[in-house]
């Protein structure tokens, strides 16, 4: 699976990639499929990077999975949705080349490695209102890939979600329709397609993988049979230059020795940015910002952007953040990405005074984004911030991992970490938030809802 047998000394490959998340394993893989030799250095004992631990999604406009689907997309619409959404903050030759290589990319993956997706039909371009929109949604998702693929001595090291899905393999399209699986027969189809896949694996003895750590496995796996090679405890120390200020390679350590790797035609910087360094967020994010609230996993420390910059490198953009609200609970490995459990029905977000601030459903950026500015606004804390639902709305609907109607774990209700209360103003001293304004927000959402129209946020 392209490994390398002398891990001391010099070493010298067409191209070095630094990171083994998706961009840098296809990277590795790209370069070995036009012919170059290539290695990847991962700093961590794992590989995967942020991409295993995320849904492995790829947004792509006009390829073959959305024409397979009977959706009728374009270059066009696709530059439309991105001008709409995007407007001139990206260079359009960037974003030309994302729409014309893209689908390229996709169909050659599909057509001569084991990185192959499928539509997530109906997970919907999150402003599918604009120009170019899509209701459908263009994203594909990695087909689900059995791990026992992967060598033996392959299949510990990859990096591994700590989601609750309770031992069973869940696809972006599975969670689309699992919320309603106590209302609607899509979400009971959902169960039983997942069941059999579970029942399936039992029998066969298969692993299979979904999300994040499919595409991971499937990048690995074709890597390894490309020719490709995979450094695994190899963090980066420096980018190596000659005379002119061109990159010629890379140092690192590897078993505490130093490492030399030489690159005939140019290194990928693929090592993520700087969830994990607390003194960059604070540096670039706006406050209050912690490492700790990230689900990055460790070592994403800007590493390859620090070196960039010191090579002269510019950087841009440095204080967004692709964030999304989570939950920080007690003894789990990871924050709880909150995705789908933020637009259920009889469940809505406050800050410390009480107050909504936001389209809980909103995408998950402009969640974030409004934390910040709604706390620049009115002083008022939104970090942490309250998630109140009803019983009804628990008893009908997955929520952070648990089933309808499965009660919270005990040590967190008997921790204090969630409240439960009979009465608004019971629950308010719970929370340390003023009744009279808790009360009113609430009685204030429960008048929209019966009116079937969000005045405040819009809130479909």
């Amino acid at each position: 699976m392209g490994t390398l047998d002398n891990p001391g000394g010099a070493h010298t490959f067409d191209v070095v990639v630094i990171g083994s998340g998706a961009g840098g394993l296809a990277a590795g893989l790209t370069a070995r499929l036009r012919g170059l030799s290539s290695v990847v250095l991962e700093k961590t004992a794992l590989y995967g990077g942020t991409t295993a631990l995320s849904g492995g999604a790829v947004w792509m406009p006009a390829s073959f999975h959305l024409a397979a689907s009977g959706l009728d997309d374009s270059h066009a619409a696709g530059r439309a949705y991105l001008d709409a959404t995007v407007g001139d903050r990206v260079p359009a030759a960037r974003k030309e080349a994302y729409l014309t290589q893209g689908p390229r990319m996709l169909r050659e993956f599909h057509d001569r490695t084991e990185v192959r997706f499928v539509h997530t039909d109906g997970y919907s371009d999150y402003y599918p209102e604009r120009p170019g929109g899509l209701v459908r949604g263009r994203s594909v998702e990695p087909q689900v890939f059995d791990l026992n693929r992967l060598p033996a001595h392959e299949r510990a090291l990859l990096r591994r979600a700590a989601l609750p899905t309770h031992g069973l393999t869940l696809t972006s399209y599975d969670f689309r329709y699992l919320n309603m699986a106590t209302r609607t027969w899509a979400g009971k189809r959902a169960c039983a397609r997942v069941g059999l896949r579970a029942a399936k694996a039992l029998a066969t003895g298969s692993r299979p993988l979904s999300l994040g750590e499919a595409l991971v496995a499937r990048l690995r796996y074709s890597l390894g049979v490309h020719g490709g090679h995979l450094w695994l405890g190899t963090p980066m120390t420096r980018l190596l230059t000659d005379e002119t200020g061109r990159v010629t390679g890379v140092r690192a350590r590897h078993d505490g020795r130093e490492v030399t790797f030489h690159a005939r035609r140019g290194v990928v910087l693929a090592s993520g940015s700087f969830a994990r360094n607390q003194r960059l967020r604070e540096q670039h994010l706006p406050a209050p910002t912690r490492a700790d609230w990230s689900s990055a996993p460790e070592g994403n420390d800007g590493d390859g952007l620090l070196e960039g910059l010191r090579l002269g490198a510019v950087a841009d953009l440095m204080d967004k953040v692709w964030g999304a609200p989570s939950v920080v609970v007690p003894g789990n490995p990871a924050p709880f990405f909150l995705v789908a459990d933020r637009g259920i029905p009889g469940m809505i977000v406050v800050d410390q005074q009480g107050d909504r601030y936001v389209n809980e459903a909103a995408p998950y950026h402009e969640f974030v984004d409004a934390m910040y500015a709604h706390r620049k606004k009115t002083g008022a804390e939104t970090a942490p911030s309250w998630l109140v639902l009803d019983a009804r709305s628990r008893a009908r609907y997955v929520f952070m991992g648990l089933l309808p109607r499965q009660p919270f774990p005990r040590e967190l209700t008997g921790s204090g970490f969630v409240k439960k209360a009979r009465t608004l103003t019971e629950l308010a001293a719970l929370m340390g938030v003023p009744a009279e304004r808790f009360t009113r927000t609430v009685d204030r959402f429960n008048g929209f809802a019966r009116q079937a129209h969000d005045a405040d946020f819009q809130r479909g």
